[in-house]
């Protein structure tokens, strides 16, 4: 078939499904959407809530969405805020990390999917 049509609360929460469901929900639908060459993940932090690890890649460029709310994005030794409809392009090597607002943070991010690409960084963002 030539499109995958799949909505996207409907994918697994892996943040729930590895004991991090207080800090938000993480979907990533790339093989829900039968995608050979797309990654695309659908993330939701909680009010005040930062992701607990930083990652980057070796390969792939990604670009993430606000979709609603706030909040404030790590990138590499640079904190920025964030908003609504904001669009941030990063480059593979850049690590990064999210923060959200007292209204919380809804992210989409999409871009090259490659195997085994990346690297997470657990405490990486701490005060």
């Amino acid at each position: 078939m030539g499109y995958t049509i799949k909505n996207l609360e409907s994918v697994q929460d892996m943040a729930k499904q590895q004991g991090l469901g207080d800090m938000g929900e993480a979907r990533f639908a790339s093989g829900d959407l039968d995608t050979v060459q797309t990654g695309v993940s659908h993330q939701r932090l909680k009010p005040g809530k930062r992701q607990q690890f930083g990652h980057r890649h070796d390969q792939a460029e990604e670009v993430y969405v606000v979709l609603a709310g706030s909040g404030r994005i790590k990138l590499d030794d640079e904190v920025l805020e964030i908003g609504k409809l904001d669009a941030i392009r990063v480059s593979p090597e850049t690590m990064r990390s999210f923060e959200a607002g007292e209204e919380g943070l809804e992210i989409l991010a999409f871009g090259q999917h490659f195997g085994g690409d990346g690297e997470l960084v657990q405490g990486w963002w701490s005060d």
